[in-house]
């Protein structure tokens, strides 16, 4: 079988083993369906931007260099949400745009990927979020009005949690033993008094179990740079973003934009 169309990120569904979709042109295809089977992935040199401008490549963030320093999807407070002004009326890029991302509720949250880190979400992103990073067990920390207060938090404790994750040793499993419910009850310690208000009480422990078939003890990651670039291999597994394959692991999201063929079979 052949698809042809631009990449998006692969969509999710919580459950016993977590759900992955992929859509790329009109076609929406179960990839955990497609575990064993080879595939074959193959990018045209073409990068298709929000704004509809076609490149060879991107500028940063999967924006065409225009887009990235003006389109509000790309502003600073979407890396930083610390950053965020819509609560005090102050424009950025789109000052409505801003209102409706900013001026909804945020949790803070605890997860355990490689290790346990800190990060933020709007709460129509949970447990999305999660399974997006690859994290193997989640807790919500805090429930804010607005994005800034959530980035405030995540200022907080970064002297206490990381805030990235290190996807090869997420790739690799190296996890941790290290307990949510104490990393929890350290957090809420250490948080800002003007924030405690906000403490999620009794919250739940989520789990997250990927497609794995395989697990890689060495990562060799695939990246598109130029036309003709192809990933193909036995598709061994998915976590996160990662298709994780018999020949390296591919990021569907860093490729997002990207003009491909995908052939299964």
């Amino acid at each position: 079988m052949q698809f042809e169309g631009t990449l998006r990120k692969m969509s999710t569904n919580f459950g016993s083993t977590v759900r992955y979709s992929l859509r790329i042109g009109e076609d929406l295809l179960f990839m955990n369906r497609l575990l064993g089977t080879i595939v074959r992935i193959e990018f045209s040199g073409e990068c298709h931007c929000i704004c509809g401008k076609v490149n060879s490549s991107f500028f940063r963030m999967n924006f065409c260099r225009e887009c990235f320093f003006t389109r509000p999807e790309a502003s600073p407070s979407i890396l930083k949400p610390e950053l965020s002004k819509a609560h005090l009326g102050i424009e950025e890029r789109d000052l409505e745009f801003e209102k409706r991302l900013q001026l909804q509720p945020h949790y803070v949250y605890l997860a355990k990927t490689n290790r346990i880190k800190v990060g933020v979400t709007r709460n129509t992103q949970m447990p999305y979020r999660w399974m997006d990073q690859g994290a193997k067990s989640a807790m919500i920390l805090l429930e804010v009005p607005n994005r800034y207060l959530a980035g405030e938090a995540e200022v907080a404790l970064k002297d206490h949690f990381k805030d990235k994750t290190s996807w090869q040793a997420m790739l690799k499993d190296l996890g941790t033993d290290d307990d949510l419910g104490a990393a929890y009850e350290r957090a809420a310690q250490v948080l800002p008094t003007s924030l405690k208000q906000y403490l999620c009480q009794h919250p739940e422990e989520w789990h997250m179990n990927y497609p794995i078939r395989h697990q890689i003890d060495k990562v060799k990651s695939i990246s598109f740079k130029a036309a003709g670039d192809i990933l193909e291999g036995e598709l061994w597994g998915i976590r996160g973003q990662y298709l994780i394959t018999s020949t390296g692991v591919f990021n569907v999201r860093s490729h997002t934009g990207y003009l491909v063929k995908l052939e299964v079979g």
